[in-house]
């Protein structure tokens, strides 16, 4: 077997360091949660319990912890919803060149540009300037959206530039009207890149703090409540915190998945039956 040359042992231990930066702040955080009841904020720890996760359930003297959860979660399931829409919309639209495409175009890439904390600036300012609450569900769904919906739509360009029109053709032929053409044949094909689309809609969403940090108004979400947190609360109940999010984050991320690779299965088993009907 040829020895492997130098430079694979280089970069193999520059990838390593790679994943330690990436990852090691999260485990960090995940083990000093485990610490004993008379445990700190550092090591070494002090005794190994889950009291930190059974504090988190308890009343907390600062902080609204469940309520920015509740809050985050029913954002980032409205951004969601509306980035895989619109970037739906954006990619069938953008199929064929109109007036203005071009402009059109990098105006929404524009916007992944512009520093975070500049849109959250502009948007608060917007509607306070205009008489309107700022609010999350308002503001800070708006703001969002500059961050989500740039990305959904460099998707969907990608999908619709490889998608063969002969399908759609096809159901046309059949008497298919537009909207069963979209519904039983576009909308199937494309299916595991919408989950994908919605996945980066709800977990940007989610994770968001300078777009969100000046148009959440009153009420925070979670990573802002994080952050007021790490001012006022010194105990590993913080870190047991980022832990869950962190967990919730993955769940989240397989749910996802899962749901891709079903589609994906279920696409290729009607493709297997349709091959079949045609023997």
């Amino acid at each position: 077997m040829e020895p492997r040359p130098r430079s694979f042992y280089v970069l193999a231990a520059f990838f390593g360091l790679f994943l330690l930066f990436l990852y090691g702040p999260t485990i960090t955080i995940a083990i000093l949660s485990f610490q004993g009841p008379t445990g700190g904020l550092t090591f070494p720890m002090n005794g190994v319990s889950l009291h930190w996760f059974y504090d988190l359930f308890q009343e907390q003297a600062v902080g609204d912890i469940w309520g920015s959860f509740r809050r985050s979660f029913a954002l980032g399931f409205m951004v969601m919803v509306t980035t895989v829409v619109v970037s739906v919309m954006g990619g069938l639209a953008f199929r064929h060149r109109f007036v203005g495409s071009t402009l059109l175009f990098y105006v929404i890439i524009t916007a992944l540009v512009i520093p975070s904390i500049l849109v959250s600036l502009g948007v608060g300012l917007l509607f306070s300037q205009s008489g309107l609450e700022v609010h999350w569900a308002t503001s800070g769904f708006g703001a969002q959206l500059t961050w989500t919906l740039p990305f959904g739509l460099l998707i969907m360009f990608a999908v619709f530039n490889r998608f063969d029109g002969s399908f759609e053709e096809a159901a046309r032929d059949l008497g298919a009207t537009p909207w069963q053409v979209l519904r039983h044949v576009v909308i199937p094909i494309i299916g595991p890149s919408l989950i994908g689309v919605a996945l980066f809609g709800f977990t940007l969403s989610y994770d968001e703090f300078a777009r969100t940090l000046l148009t959440a108004g009153s009420y925070n979400t979670l990573p802002l409540e994080i952050f007021g947190m790490t001012t006022n609360v010194t105990s590993p109940v913080l870190y047991a915190l980022g832990t869950l999010t962190t967990l919730f984050s993955f769940l989240m991320i397989a749910a996802f998945l899962l749901l891709a690779w079903i589609s994906t299965r279920r696409k290729a088993r009607k493709g297997s039956d349709a091959g079949k009907g045609m023997v």
